[in-house]
């Protein structure tokens, strides 16, 4: 077994962030990866200000993200007659120490990928290799099995395995052989990019509709000065009746427009021409809003989930990316209490997985969407003065509820300590 050596499944966002916190506190990794070679898949993530945080004490700054996206200005919801429900400003216009990041997702995973291998070299990442299985031993460290794209297979020890295998997880399938089938609750998404002229402030993030029925936007870019015109990441929603007998096809599959932008075709405001903001993409993508049941624990003796391999969770709180690069710097300050040892991992689960499973649930039942789930209730969606519908004071005590248990409640997180101090190192 090797001495400290932290295997890492999954070199996606929470894997990277994992591998960037390791090399920080001076802990030898390795992070196998399935895909032969890494490219920027994906479209627009929100990054929240509790993770830009953690990116940033990673020496992963301003100057960097505003290469792959645009720092945040508002947050809002907009009633289907086009009357505002609720908005707040984000990032630093809402009182926060750092910003909140509108980014491509892919673009964020490479310039993590990027400086990742920049700092401890490229053979850190193996690609081309999926971890298929693990043993944990009675003595402690664990043993993984691993495929290659070669053919081949190999095994391979360490002292802990983290799991940042995504939804699909294979590590999470053999510590909850008896876990459910992913949870589908009838939504569906079909996402894209488009070029438009940002609306209300330089980057907001708007969602439209109701909770059953909407399109959210926000730019994930600056707009160029010449035409006005920014990179604005969509996603158009639907939750299907059962009587609709919708049957998903496919996994981020590319659509053609004209299979859904009928949902939308009555959507055009003096402000915003849904269907011609649609009719603009380049491509689509279409996947189901999904997620997966909690479970008890995220360890088994030396092996622990991270990221979506440990809390899969609708988007509806644009948080699954943030959170698993909370994960990581989490565990690494396990570590650092702990060393790494199997007492790190009873520490981190012990804390987290009970709080995460709760927003996990929290996100299904609309997460802070959940707005516009009361005003449908009360009204059916359509309203002249919000104000007669859901008071200030109630909207605000939702929207504070729901930050408050994601972790980026503006007061405790800048009062907070960092997570792993500059100089911090395990011994």
């Amino acid at each position: 077994m090797a001495n400290n050596h932290v295997l890492i499944a999954g070199g996606g966002i929470g894997g990277l962030a994992m591998g960037l916190t390791l090399h920080q506190i001076g802990v030898p990794f390795t992070i196998f990866e399935s895909v032969r070679e890494l490219a920027p898949l994906g479209v627009g993530i929100n990054i929240q200000p509790n993770a830009v945080r953690e990116l940033y004490d990673l020496g992963i700054g301003a100057d960097l993200l505003d290469q792959v996206g645009i720092a945040s200005e508002e947050w809002a919801l907009v009633g289907l007659n086009g009357n505002d429900i609720y908005s707040e400003p984000r990032g630093l216009l809402a009182g926060y120490n750092w910003p909140q990041y509108s980014v491509h997702r892919g673009e964020l995973h490479m310039l993590m990928y990027r400086t990742l291998v920049e700092r401890a070299g490229k053979d850190c990442v193996q690609l081309g290799s999926k971890v298929t299985g693990y043993e944990a031993h009675p003595e402690g460290g664990v043993t993984i099995s691993v495929a290659h794209a070669s053919g081949t297979t190999s095994t391979h020890e360490g002292t802990i395995l983290v799991g940042a295998d995504g939804i699909h997880s294979s590590i999470r399938a053999r510590m909850h052989p008896d876990q459910p089938p992913i949870h589908w609750g009838g939504a569906v998404m079909w996402r894209g990019t488009a070029k438009a002229k940002p609306i209300r402030t330089n980057c907001s993030f708007v969602g439209l509709g109701t909770h059953r029925h909407r399109i959210v936007f926000y730019p994930i870019s600056a707009a160029d000065p010449e035409t006005g015109l920014a990179t604005i990441n969509w996603i158009a929603e639907k939750t299907m009746d059962e009587s609709a007998d919708y049957k998903m096809s496919g996994w981020f599959r590319p659509v053609d427009i004209g299979d859904f932008i009928h949902h939308f075709s009555g959507w055009k405001y003096d402000w915003l021409d849904v269907p011609a903001l649609l009719a603009s993409a380049d491509v689509a993508y279409e996947n189901p809003m999904i997620d997966r049941d909690p479970v008890k624990t995220w360890q088994d003796g030396p092996v622990i989930l991270l990221g979506d391999a440990a809390h899969a969770m609708y988007p509806t709180g644009s948080n699954g990316a943030s959170q698993a690069i909370v994960d990581a710097r989490q565990l690494g300050a396990a570590f650092i209490e702990h060393g790494v040892t199997e007492q790190a991992l009873s520490a981190y689960d012990k804390k987290w997985c009970g709080p995460i499973s709760e927003l996990i649930l929290r996100n299904r039942g609309a997460g802070p969407f959940g707005l516009l789930n009361m005003v449908d209730d009360r009204c059916g969606g359509v309203f002249d003065d919000i104000e007669n519908i859901i008071p200030a004071e109630e909207r605000n005590q939702f929207m504070e509820k729901y930050k408050s248990a994601a972790g980026f409640a503006v007061k405790q997180l800048n009062a907070a300590a960092a997570t792993i101090a500059p100089d911090a190192r395990v011994n």
